[in-house]
Order: C-alpha cells, then sequence, then structure tokens
C-alpha cells in the first residue's frame, strides 16, 4: 500500500505542475467519449458518424467551457433525430430546452453531471454514476441525474424504433404521442430514477456518518440498494431487466467507489483518536481520524572525480615502469655522451708517474660516475612526471 500512496503523491505533484493541461485533456476525452457514443447509438447521418468529424468537434469543445460541450451534445443528438423525425426533433429539443432554462443556466457547472449520467447509461453502468456523485457530490446533484436519465431513455427510444418513425406527415401526430407515452411513462425508467436517486442518497448520508470505513460502507451499501430496488420494482410493475447486467454495473460501482476513496479520503483509521472538550456553553466530542500521508522518495546522485571550483584535481595512477621504460634510451644516450667527456680526463690522469694516486683517482671518478648516473636517473623520472602531470592538465583545462 505504501507503493500505491507514494504513487499517488507522485500523481498529485504531476497534477498540481500541469493542472491546465490535464483538465483539457480529461474535457477532449469526455467529449470525444460522449460524441462517439452518441453517433454509434443515434448513427443516422453518416456525415456526423465520421471519426474526423467528430474528433475535430471534440478538439474544440477542450478548448471551451464544459458547458459547451453538453450543448454540443445536445445538438449532436437533435441532428442525428431530425434524420428520423423532425417531430421526435421538436419534442426532444422542447424537452432540452426545458432543461436549460429552468436549471443549466442557474447552475452551469452541473451540467457536466448531466452528461456523466447519460454517459453512464451509454456504457450500461448507470449505478457509477449514483455513487460517484453520492461520494463526491451533495444531494442537489439529484436533479442533473433526473435529466440525464431522461435524456437517455429518448436516445434509447429513438435508437429502437427508428425504422417505425421513419413516415410521411400523416403519421407525425401519432408518432409524437407515442414518443411522449413510451419515454414519460416507461416503468422501466420510474424504476431507475427511483433506484438512482435513494442510492445517491444513501451513499451521501452514510459516507458523512463518523464511522470507521465509511466510504467503503456507503459504495458497497449503495451497490446493494440499486439492485433490491431495481429487482423488487421489476417484480412489482413487471420489468425486465438483465440480471448479470445489473450485478457487473453495481460491481463497477463499489469499484470506482474504493478508487475515489484511495484518491480523495485516503485516511488511517488505526490511529484514530477521540478528544472530548467543553467551554461555557457546550460540550464537545470530536473523532480525529489522521490523514496517509507518504513522502515520495528523493533520489541523490553523488558524483565522482568531478572537477570543484579549480580546487580539487583528479587523481591518476601512473605507472613508473612504462615511465622508465621510455627515459632509458635519452639515459643512455646521455650517459654516453658524459663517458665520451670523461675520457679526455682519464687519459691525462694516466699520464702521471705515481700509481697509488692514478688507482685512488680512478676509484674516485667510479664512485661519481655511479652518483651522477643515479641523480640522473632520479631527475628524468622526475622530469618525465612532470610532463605527463603537465600533459593531462591542459587536457582537462580544454
Amino acid at each position: 500500500m505504501e507503493n500505491i500512496y507514494s504513487i499517488k503523491g507522485q500523481l498529485q505533484k504531476v497534477y498540481a505542475a500541469y493542472s491546465k493541461f490535464i483538465d483539457k485533456g480529461v474535457q477532449f476525452l469526455l467529449a470525444l467519449v460522449t460524441f462517439y457514443m452518441i453517433n454509434h447509438d443515434l448513427g443516422f447521418m453518416e456525415i456526423l458518424s465520421n471519426p474526423l468529424i467528430t474528433l475535430g468537434l471534440a478538439v474544440i469543445c477542450a478548448f471551451l467551457p464544459m458547458i459547451f460541450t453538453v450543448l454540443a451534445a445536445a445538438a449532436l443528438i437533435l441532428v442525428q433525430m431530425a434524420s428520423v423525425s423532425l417531430g421526435i426533433m421538436a419534442v426532444t429539443a422542447a424537452v432540452f430546452l426545458i432543461m436549460f432554462v429552468f436549471y443549466v443556466r442557474f447552475s452551469p457547472r452541473m451540467a457536466v453531471y448531466i452528461l456523466l449520467t447519460s454517459l453512464a447509461f451509454l456504457c450500461h453502468i448507470p449505478y457509477v454514476a449514483a455513487v460517484a456523485f453520492g461520494l463526491m457530490a451533495g444531494p442537489s446533484v439529484v436533479i442533473p441525474l433526473i435529466c440525464g436519465t431522461v435524456a437517455y431513455y429518448m436516445i434509447d427510444y429513438v435508437e429502437t424504433s427508428a425504422s417505425a418513425l421513419k413516415g410521411g406527415e400523416e403519421g407525425m401526430i401519432g408518432q409524437l404521442m407515442e414518443y411522449l407515452k413510451q419515454v414519460f411513462q416507461n416503468k422501466e425508467m420510474i424504476v431507475m430514477l427511483i433506484a438512482l436517486i435513494i442510492v445517491t442518497l444513501l451513499v451521501y448520508q452514510l459516507h458523512r456518518m463518523s464511522v470507521n470505513h465509511a466510504w467503503k460502507t456507503a459504495s458497497a451499501a449503495g451497490a446493494v440498494a440499486g439492485i433490491v430496488i431495481v429487482a423488487a420494482g421489476s417484480a412489482m410493475l413487471g420489468v425486465k431487466v438483465s440480471y448479470p447486467e445489473l450485478i457487473i454495473g453495481s460491481v463497477a460501482a463499489v469499484v470506482v467507489g474504493l478508487v475515489l476513496e484511495l484518491a480523495f479520503f485516503a485516511v488511517d483509521y488505526s490511529r484514530t483518536e477521540s478528544v472530548q472538550y467543553e467551554d461555557d456553553e457546550y460540550y464537545y466530542y470530536v473523532k480525529a481520524v489522521p490523514k496517509i500521508l507518504v513522502a515520495a522518495p528523493e533520489k541523490t546522485v553523488k558524483r565522482i572525480n568531478r572537477r570543484s571550483a579549480g580546487d580539487a584535481q583528479e587523481t591518476e595512477i601512473i605507472d613508473t615502469e612504462q615511465i622508465r621504460r621510455k627515459a632509458a634510451p635519452e639515459e643512455d644516450g646521455k650517459t654516453e655522451d658524459e663517458a665520451e667527456q670523461k675520457r679526455p680526463e682519464a687519459g691525462r690522469k694516466k699520464g702521471g708517474h705515481k700509481k697509488a694516486p692514478h688507482a685512488k683517482a680512478g676509484s674516485v671518478t667510479g664512485s661519481i660516475t655511479g652518483a651522477l648516473a643515479d641523480n640522473v636517473d632520479e631527475l628524468l623520472l622526475t622530469k618525465r612526471l612532470q610532463e605527463e602531470l603537465s600533459l593531462d592538465g591542459d587536457k582537462n583545462n580544454k
């Protein structure tokens, strides 16, 4: 778990640094998925169903406020319905206009919940929207939840009855009446509305309670309540329900609830503290639950053999044997020259008559020659070392 919380902290830092770009990217993806699902279900106009048109429209909406994405989705639905029946399009436009006049224009930020609700229905996971709205929003989200549900069932009816709705002007009134009846008297829609409203309010109330693991409890309770309400409603009203789809959607809702808890309400219940204090008028009972904060690991890089500002020098290992071998030819040449210079002196000393001084001079000369040879060897080695170090220093400076 620590790795997960560490990754969460790193993602928060990335979002803080690039929030504008990430928000626009999420808005683009939301618009792209919405327009694709609408064209997939209502693909009556081939021009609008072109992927390039869908992509271009999503790019434009990404640089505009979210309300324009909702309006573009509504306009796309109306244009697709117009290719089926102008009367159906007119009734749908009237419903959208009522939603806009009485709600959206007063709460433009809540319009995205209408879009998300319809998108959840199109993906066959409506309880994901109910659980997520209950955890992240308040009771006021019920109104856009209703609007999004109605919008989905209008799309669903036109999709399933498109062949019957296409006709001449003679049957337009009958089509309109049938459309209104099938949408607003749809028992399945009524059952789903009741279930979604109850689930949203139940999740909202439970996740605010001061009990341990309130968010997990709220998500699980909301999913179970949704299954029970839909099953009871289908039995009472005779509505056909796909139970595998219902169960899968409920499990997905619980998973989304856990992800939202990890992202927005990560706390450590094992370190919960209860505090009691009072003032002149009240007694206070406070439950303090600490947040889980895991610091991201910091990597330190240690640089080796890097020069500081003119102070430190690199340490280099020098092979003295190699230097001796290089210096050997020079030493031999110099010793031969010195021997040639010493030969006349030796010849002059040989001309003396006393034998003992001659031997003594020869021994002295030999000792001097040996000392000079040793000194020359040391001098050559020292000079060679100095030349090597000076060459390395010049290379590093360059």
